[in-house]
């Protein structure tokens, strides 16, 4: 009889654990459901108005980068001079705002380093000067391509435009700008234009068809080893296809990619100057335009936590309100870091490249290292979630 009662009570509990079980279950995979109609719209709201109009922006830009010069080139006046200027300008912008997802196109297909490598060798670019053979392939250079192959990085992209374009601050005054600084930054701009297209196509599958078929034409890699783009592999995060194994994994991709900007603006860019580790690191130094550049980054993270562009942005459809809603306090230090590394940077003592041992730099370098570091716990955060 006391076996029996013992079996009894084993079957009842039994039974009560798979009602209970399948209770839990049918929970669970309630709120999964329900969290994976969230992520799909964080990240759908990610790409479609931070990623997509980001590289959009920089795509336009540059490439009315290249007809500004190319009007100059044909017209050496001050106001054809400074119109391209003002173009560089803007595409430098956009640019530095996509900084904080220089992961995936950017980094692997070696775009960030081939039109963001500084400081500008000057005395590379003074032995490419009096190579006339060489100065005479580059104005034959239609595509950007000759540029591209023949030239270092260091030679490259917006900062060997800015040094024959600016100088002091301002836009240099034309009479300094040769006939050979002509061919030069025209074929450079090509090269930076065709990459700005790749990371664009890159990511974006409706991305311009013009823009697409020059890089096919240009034999350019816009995609992943699955044919897949950037922005499509993303969307596809979970499913067979992505190589984000779930859709957290994409949104700590998304904070991986705001760690790493704060983290290189703090250390690197503010911080090897001035702490003395590289006083040459100095980031757009012809154009004096570094702390613009240091805030943009960080107006890049901005946009990525918070749901969008400014005029595009969704907070309900961002990592900012996932986190908001089961950790409040978390989130509260994120958004007032980000707040706070952007203040810090802006109160910077100006120009960078003449300021750089000012303690407002020290105090920029400490505020974005403090963002990074509560983007990381966000990141830790999302693991249970």
């Amino acid at each position: 009889m006391k076996k029996y009662f013992k079996s009894a009570v084993l079957v009842a509990a039994s039974a009560l654990l798979a009602v209970s079980v399948s209770s839990c279950k049918k929970t669970n995979e309630t709120q999964d459901e329900a969290n994976i109609e969230t992520k799909n719209a964080i990240i759908k709201q990610y790409l479609d108005h931070t990623v997509y109009p980001t590289y959009g922006n920089l795509a336009a830009k540059a490439e009315t980068l290249v007809g500004d010069l190319e009007t100059l080139k044909a017209d050496k006046t001050q106001a054809n001079l400074d119109k391209a200027c003002a173009s560089f300008l803007e595409a430098r912008h956009w640019w530095e705002m996509s900084e904080a997802f220089l992961y995936g196109a950017a980094s692997d297909f070696g775009i960030d380093p081939h039109i963001d490598s500084w400081p500008l060798d000057e005395t590379e670019f003074n032995s490419l000067m009096s190579q006339l053979d060489l100065i005479a392939l580059l104005a034959q250079d239609e595509d950007g391509s000759i540029a591209k192959e023949k030239l270092a990085p260091q030679l490259l992209g917006f900062h060997g435009l800015e040094y024959i374009l600016f100088r002091n601050g301002q836009a240099r005054p034309v009479s300094e700008i040769t006939d050979d600084y002509m061919i030069f930054v025209v074929a450079v701009a090509r090269d930076l234009r065709n990459h700005c297209y790749q990371l664009e196509v890159s990511w974006n599958a409706n991305a311009p068809k013009a823009h697409k078929d020059l890089l096919e034409e240009l034999e350019f890699n816009t995609t992943l080893a699955n044919g897949n783009t950037y922005g499509e592999n993303m969307t596809l995060a979970g499913q067979a296809g992505s190589t984000y194994a779930s859709r957290t994994h994409a949104m700590q991709a998304i904070l991986d990619g705001c760690i790493d900007i704060a983290d290189e603006v703090g250390t690197s860019k503010i911080g090897k100057p001035h702490t003395g580790d590289d006083p040459t690191y100095v980031e757009s130094p012809y154009s004096q335009k570094s702390i613009t550049d240091f805030a943009d980054n960080i107006a890049s993270v901005k946009n990525a936590y918070m749901g969008g562009n400014d005029g595009e942005r969704d907070e309900d459809r961002s990592v900012h309100r996932f986190i908001n809603d089961f950790n409040a306090e978390l989130d509260a230090k994120v958004v007032n870091a980000i707040n706070n590394a952007i203040t810090k940077i802006n109160n910077m003592k100006a120009p960078f490249v003449n300021n750089y041992l000012d303690a407002s730099a020290g105090e920029a370098m400490e505020a974005c290292q403090d963002l990074s570091d509560m983007l990381s716990e966000a990141k830790a955060a999302l693991n249970e979630k």
